[in-house]
């Protein structure tokens, strides 16, 4: 079927594009290119321009009348810049949004899938998080995202709206699409694998690990890293079963009432410092580390319950995080060629 997908030049939209494309899909990428690097939308049927752009939206489906779901990636993500900027984010992140389910209802569109984020979650004492634990979202960037939430489910639930939409809840990406087709792409990441391959490279002096205070097993912020390929393939069953996940949700008593919220990640816990230590033992280059204070908008952490993904969405994480870091290196070897000149040829990074 025809995807329409918002944010598709980026890390995470790009790389679900790819894996639409594997599974017999086609993605139409709707992009700003405010990040995104122009290349990851090549060979793709793509148009530059806002999602808040009702005009262009509506040109989209014109022009591809067989567009059956939208997939939601555009947003900022970038915590410390949301803290310093919040007006930015909630503009760009929620307004924008809103603009987009507005129209998008008005052209009879009734399936959403929409990028959000675990960090909307408390840390809970045992870190284990299901879509019902409490919420506790600590940055301009995560309460843009629950926003967003709150704003989507509303929409579902007005009197005769006909909308749905499933709210995929992600833990931490790491690597890149297995065919090195797409992966991270800024020269200089905030995000932590990014930040680990600029100091193996001797682009930053030393990596930072950020908090050794947090109430965890070695002081450091407890996340759940998932590998960027089972994220993708997450988005790629949500489409597919999208209308079987809310029959079953119906029958487990649920009652979605046609908003739908599902945890992504692995359903481990790995704390940064285990991931520092993993990253060492596959790169090919010693590594300098130093520790440093909290940032803002940061919190411990979680780890993902994923139950409900395995019973709605029949999905399931296939790769490890030592996986994940080695096609992050794999790309890297990659990444200037590949932003140059688009797709390139298909290598395979060793996933075991």
């Amino acid at each position: 079927m025809k995807v329409l997908v918002t944010g598709g030049a980026g890390y995470i939209g790009s790389t679900v594009c790819s894996a639409l494309e594997d599974a017999g899909h086609t993605p139409i990428v709707l992009d700003s290119l405010v990040t995104g690097p122009e290349a990851f939308t090549r060979g793709r049927a793509f148009y530059r321009g806002d999602v808040a752009d009702a005009d262009l939206v509506r040109r989209i489906f014109r022009e591809h009348p067989e567009i059956a779901a939208t997939l939601h990636f555009a947003a900022l993500i970038v915590v410390p810049e949301s803290v310093a900027n919040p007006a930015r984010y909630y503009r760009e992140n929620v307004v924008a949004s809103l603009s987009l389910f507005e129209t998008l209802q008005s052209l009879g569109q009734t399936r959403v899938v929409f990028s959000s984020s675990a960090s909307i979650y408390a840390s809970p004492p045992d870190f284990r998080v299901t879509e019902a634990s409490p919420l506790r979202p600590l940055s301009p960037y995560a309460r843009s995202k629950r926003m967003t939430e709150e704003m989507l489910e509303d929409l579902c639930a007005a009197p005769g709206s006909g909308l749905r939409a499933v709210a995929l809840r992600y833990f931490n990406p790491l690597g890149a699409d297995p065919l090195l087709r797409t992966g991270p792409y800024l020269a200089e990441p905030s995000h932590i694998l990014g930040r680990l391959v600029a100091a193996s490279q001797g682009r930053q002096a030393a990596f930072e690990i950020t908090g050794t205070d947090y109430a965890t097993r070695d002081g450091t912020g407890l996340r759940d890293y998932v590998h960027v390929w089972d994220l993708a393939l997450a988005h790629v069953a949500a489409l597919e079963r999208f209308d079987a996940a809310f029959g079953r949700a119906a029958g487990d008593g649920l009652d979605p009432r046609g908003f739908l919220t599902i945890n992504v990640g692995t359903g481990q816990g790995v704390t940064v410092r285990e991931l520092v230590t993993a990253f060492q033992e596959v790169s090919p280059t010693p590594l300098t580390v130093r520790e440093g204070p909290r940032r803002a908008g940061d919190s411990a952490g979680a780890y993902a319950d994923i139950t409900r993904a395995r019973e709605l969405l029949g999905w399931a994480p296939r790769h490890t995080t030592a996986e994940a870091l080695a096609s992050a290196l794999a790309w890297e070897a990659v990444r200037p060629e590949r932003l140059g000149l688009g797709r390139g040829p298909a290598v395979r990074a060793d996933l075991g």
